[in-house]
Formats: structure tokens, sequence, C-alpha cells
């Protein structure tokens, strides 16, 4: 079984919408820029991927809401659905909800309403939808909520699903990864200089249907998505549960491993989760060379929005042909001798049957397969 995806929509820090995103990263563009919304005298590191939509200098409250509620409004208005979404079950993935707001009621004393942590009144008061469901589930939640989605489908319990990803860049968060790698790094996924992640902000949703809505573009098809938790430590993947995630969403979409033409890795740009997502993925296609890429050196880790960040460039990679570069690539791990990595510049090539990988924190693993329209 597979579904459409008839809707799409994005924003993060190199573009405001799917298509200025997929260019920018073709294009080797960067959102990495100086410190907008923290004091910069209080940390070593002085850049991060922001979106830039702040009205004056210093921060302001419902970043988060604000780039959910525009990544829904796109794929909504992509899928052709009414402005009124009350009949529609939206989904949301994300690392850490409205918490940047909280803190600036903490600290700075701007107003803010704790019912407003939850997605579920802004989304109600912009498109009338009633069941919204949050999922905080480290850098893979938003294919988790993919797979909850999926699931509602599946069982008929939905004809119509929006599943989202969001999440901006708090200041305790940005304060713990600024102690743990000093100097800030430079993100070079699966390069042997690779010294750590920058976090980013960002939004991407997707409308998924039971069926293809005749007279409107489908944009792909999701053969499967695979989750598990293997729960073998806080923070380190695990090669037993990301390789049976990956292998189980091969199997629900009846895939061989020499189906898939491109693989859209996690690729955080730190030491063990490069090494160990490259060590599966050698393993895994011991029999077959797919393109392999990554975005998050010029996006940053978009966390909760990770995944639906990477799936939606995997559909861009089979629509147009071009697979983006890893950015930041230079000397690639010896453990991926016979991989092949894009670097440089983008490659042309076909993409008929994608591969998507997110993998979080406790173990949480997600694999999406996405395929082309035709």
């Amino acid at each position: 079984m597979s579904y459409p995806i008839t809707g799409v929509g994005a924003v993060a820090s190199i573009g405001n919408t799917p298509d200025e995103i997929f260019t920018g990263l073709c294009a080797g563009r960067s959102g990495l820029g100086p410190l907008r919304g923290f004091d910069r005298e209080k940390f070593t590191a002085q850049q991060l991927f922001e979106i830039d939509d702040r009205a004056g200098t210093g921060d302001e409250p419902g970043r988060a809401t604000r780039f959910l509620i525009e990544a829904v409004r796109q794929a909504a208005e992509d899928a052709g659905l009414p402005e009124d979404l009350s009949g529609v079950p939206v989904l949301i993935g994300t690392g850490l909800r409205e918490l940047r707001s909280l803190e600036l009621w903490w600290r700075d004393g701007i107003p803010f309403d704790a019912s407003e942590l939850d997605f579920g009144p802004a989304l109600r008061r912009r498109f009338g939808a009633v069941d919204t469901h949050t999922f905080a589930n480290a850098c893979s939640a938003s294919l988790y909520a993919l797979a909850l989605g999926w699931d509602l489908l599946e069982q008929g319990d939905a004809d119509t699903v929006i599943v989202a990803g969001c999440d901006t860049v708090t200041e305790s968060m940005f304060g713990q990864a600024d102690r743990v790698q000093p100097p800030p790094p430079e993100v070079r996924p699966f390069d042997r200089g690779r010294q750590g992640t920058i976090l980013g902000e960002g939004a991407a949703a997707v409308v998924l249907r039971r069926d293809a809505d005749p007279g409107r573009p489908v944009r792909g098809w999701l053969r499967s998505v695979a989750i598990n938790c293997d729960a073998r430590h806080p923070t380190a993947p695990d090669r037993e549960g990301i390789t049976a995630s990956v292998r189980q969403a091969h199997r629900i979409a009846g895939a061989d491993p020499r189906d898939i033409d491109l693989v859209v890795l996690h690729g955080t740009g730190t030491p063990i989760n490069d090494l160990m997502e490259t060590e599966v993925t050698a393993s895994v296609f011991a029999a077959a060379t797919p393109a392999l890429t990554g975005i998050k050196s010029q996006t940053g880790h978009t966390s909760g929005s990770a995944g639906l960040m990477s799936l939606l460039v995997a559909l861009s990679c089979i629509g147009t042909g071009r697979i983006p570069p890893v950015g930041g690539l230079v000397d690639p791990l010896p453990e991926a001798d016979g991989l092949r990595l894009v670097r440089d510049a983008p490659l042309s090539q076909p993409v008929h049957l994608a591969q998507v990988n997110g993998f979080g924190f406790g173990g949480v693993n997600a694999v999406a397969i996405v395929a082309g329209a035709a």
C-alpha cells in the first residue's frame, strides 16, 4: 500500500518554500548567520541557522507557531484544501514546542499564555483545526508523526491527514550545545574532520491522502514509514536499532536495497552519529549503490522538522532529477569507501525511489520511503 502526497510546505533559514530551500541546497547556499535572538556576550558560538523573521532587535515569542502555521498553510494550499481544516487531523512532530516563548516570559516578563505551549490553539484559530496532536519526540519527531498519519489512513480513520514538524532554537538548548562543542563546529557531515552540529530553525508539512484527487497533482507517494525505539543509550545511536528501522522500511515498501536510488541521510556532522549511519548504510547497501546526500550543513539541525525537511528534499530530487551535494564534505570517512556520497556539485540522475533517515536521542529511529508520482 502507498499513499499520495498531494501538498507540501516548508520554511527554513535558506528559503521560505520547499522550492526555495531545494534551490538553495543545489546552489550551495548556507543559512548560517550571526546570532540575532540571543545575547552574543553569553556564548562562545556566534552563529546559528535562524529564520530571519523578527520585526526588530532581540527575540520575540510565538516563532515556532508562526513557522508551523506557514508550512501548514503552504501544504494545504498546494493540495487544494479549503481554509477550514476542521475535518482534517493535523499531526505535529517537534522537539521543544514553544519553549523559547516560555524562556522569554520567565526571564524578560514578555507576556505568554501557557496554553500556547501546545500548537493546538493556534491551529484552531487559524484553520479551525480541532483534531490536532503534538509529538515531542526528538530529532525523528516529524517522521514519527508521519507514521501515525499513515496509520490513520490505513485504518480508515481519515481520508486526509496533514503531517508537520517544527522547531525554533531555544536559548537553553543553544547554551548546552555551546558548552559541549568548544570551539563552535563547522558542520561537515561524513567528513573525517567533522566536529559537531549546529542547530537550525524550520518547519515542514505534507498533505497525505488515502486516494489521489483526480485533477490535482501528486508530489510523490509515501511507500512506507518504519519506526522503533531501541532505548539503548540516552544519546548514542545503536547499530541494531538503526539497521532494523531501515530494513523494516524496505520490507513495508516491498523494496530491495537495489531499488533505492537515493538516501537522504540524517547526517548531523557529529562524530558518533555519522560513523554509525555510515556503517549501517554500507552494510545494508553492500550490493547496491544509491546516491547519498544530507542537508544539515546548509539548514542546520532543525530538530523536530528535520525528517520531513529531508523528505521534501527527496521529493524535489525525484521531481527534478537533481541531487544536492553534502555541503562541507572534503575528506570522506574511510568507512564510506564504496558509497556514493554526492560531493562538490549537484548530481543529475533519475530518482524513482528514495529513502529518508531520521534518528533521535533515546534511540527513536524512523525511516521513510517515497516514490515518484508516475
